[in-house]
């Protein structure tokens, strides 16, 4: 995994001037068991587990020592699990078990085991599990047992029938990342997050214990469960991995929690957006745009649509998104084009949406948004979750199951509802000539649907609302070469004021765009 995965990791924590470390508190853990000893194990037993350790205080994990307790980030660098050693690995496997070493950021052990026949056995690792390169290989003892490990990852023929590429990885706190079809780690899932952005330090739950349902013969899905926990709640997690195009994990979670917390997110997702081509001015930079995702989106109930460009703000931006029930929101990455990119190291045309489907009702709440501001591209700094109006009671539990689709997830161009293609923005005024009122320039594209196919002269109109400011220009036109329909919004702000748009395009009694909002602030 590349500097920029395992700092990425960090950076909304740091960002949010958080206290605990990603890798921080858990359960207490004692040496894992022999490899021989098993015990029945089902979701429910370890709910049931989960629901009694919340009655009692919260024990912190212990720190592992050893031999990698000074591990550097170069050291663990050099740290490689030999694929040879991989579990469940064999001419009929569907699925390759592949471990991350403990050290460096990663100091208190995972545990983990195999499921078969409703019996639960540890997975035992050791230095015989791993290559050790020059930098920290006369350091290492020879068939040394391991206390436990960091994380681990999945690899399944993904691209090609004969190659196991990796799928997920679960590596640090409850962060866990996968990839659909073609696509390339990027933006972050995690367990749960705790207190995010309310000023003050973020609890980070971890998972501390991992149960692999071992597959039959040739499988397409593997199952999953994990002990969640943190000073204030337990919680037991169920997922059901399924790769391909898109990568689907269908997730339960229980929740139990010891104490009361100001907030709970749900299905919180961790991504990176630094610049594109609507807020390049800071960055001098070859590349036109960089970012792991460009837009919240939001499937509401009521079959409306909701786009939400990312910014990389000014100063720490909060917006929240009231809902009832929601049909899907995720962090998207629409554009594909690597030549809006330029970047052929890190690829960003390649990194998978994250859409999150609620299975069943979820009631009302918000999908919270929290942008941060950051001047590298190592710093995650985009956070998304839901936010359930229902606070979290002591000894109840709260249960959320969901369906996370990982993914290039490419928008319908033939669905009736055209979409956002593209937001630009600029000094506002007529194009070369020197702005005097402080205005700014929104462009916004729109592609797709019944729109595309209507002509230019068509009886179509488009709705802007603004909240702290006045819209002084707007105009709205197709793009006869390629369809789009452009609209452009001229904006003065009032004084200091943060600006707010939302904007659709609409005619012949409906809707023909999803809705464009867009947050400026103008100082």
């Amino acid at each position: 995994m590349p500097r920029r995965s395992f700092l990425g990791l960090l950076g909304t924590a740091a960002l949010l001037q958080c206290s605990t470390a990603l890798v921080g508190v858990g359960h207490a853990q004692t040496p894992p068991p022999t490899e021989a000893a098993g015990m029945p194990f089902d979701f429910d037993r370890l709910t049931e587990e989960m629901r009694s350790l919340a009655t009692a205080p919260h024990a912190p994990s212990d720190r592992a020592t050893g031999f990698f307790s000074t591990f550097s980030y170069d050291d663990y660098q050099a740290v490689q699990f030999n694929p040879e050693q991989a579990r469940w690995s064999g001419t009929d496997a569907g699925f390759h078990v592949h471990a991350f070493h403990l050290g460096w950021l990663f100091a208190e052990p995972v545990t983990m085991f195999e499921v078969e026949g409703g019996v639960a056995r540890p997975m035992v690792f050791s230095t015989d599990d791993f290559r050790y390169f020059d930098l920290v290989r006369d350091r290492v003892p020879e068939h040394e047992p391991l206390p436990g490990i960091a994380g681990f990852r999945l690899n399944a023929p993904l691209n090609r029938a004969d190659v196991f590429d990796e799928v997920v990885a679960f590596l640090g706190a409850s962060y866990f990342r996968a990839v659909g079809r073609d696509t390339g780690y990027g933006l972050s899932a995690r367990g749960l997050a705790i207190n995010t952005g309310l000023g003050k330090p973020e609890e980070f739950p971890r998972f501390s214990r991992f149960w692999l349902e071992r597959p039959a013969a040739f499988a397409r899905d593997v199952v999953i469960h994990a002990a969640l926990e943190s000073e204030s709640c337990t919680g037991a997690y169920r997922f059901v991995i399924r790769p391909g195009t898109d990568t689907v994990m269908d997730v339960t979670a229980r929740l139990f929690f010891r104490t009361e917390v100001d907030q709970i997110g749900i299905a919180p997702l961790t991504s990176m957006y630094l610049f594109s081509e609507k807020s390049r001015t800071d960055f001098d930079d070859f590349r036109p745009a960089v970012h792991d995702s460009d837009g919240l989106a939001i499937h509401r109930r009521d079959g409306d649509r909701n786009w939400r460009p990312l910014n990389n703000p000014s100063r720490l931006s909060d917006s929240w998104f009231i809902e009832e029930s929601p049909l899907a929101f995720g962090l998207m990455q629409r554009d594909r084009d690597f030549e809006n990119y330029q970047d052929a190291v890190s690829h960003y045309e390649r990194r998978p949406s994250l859409l999150v489907e609620p299975v069943g009702e979820w009631g009302k709440g918000a999908v919270r948004l929290v942008e941060i501001p950051t001047p590298l591209e190592v710093n995650d700094n985009i956070v998304a979750f839901w936010v359930p109006e229902a606070q979290p009671v002591p000894g109840e539990m709260m249960e959320f199951a969901y369906r996370l689709h990982w993914g290039a997830l490419p928008v319908d161009p033939a669905a009736d509802v055209a979409f956002v293609k593209e937001t630009r923005a600029g000094v506002g005024g007529v194009s070369g000539v020197e702005n005097t009122d402080g205005s700014r320039k929104f462009v916004v594209d729109f592609a797709g649907g019944l729109l595309s196919r209507l002509p230019s002269d068509a009886e179509v109109d488009a709705v802007v609302t603004i909240a702290g400011g006045e819209i002084v220009v707007k105009t709205l036109s197709k793009i006869e070469n390629n369809a789009v329909w452009r609209l452009v919004v001229d904006v003065k702000p009032n004084q200091g004021a943060t600006v707010e748009l939302v904007a659709h395009v609409a005619g012949y009694g409906r809707k023909l765009t999803e809705n464009w909002l867009y947050q400026w602030m103008s100082a």
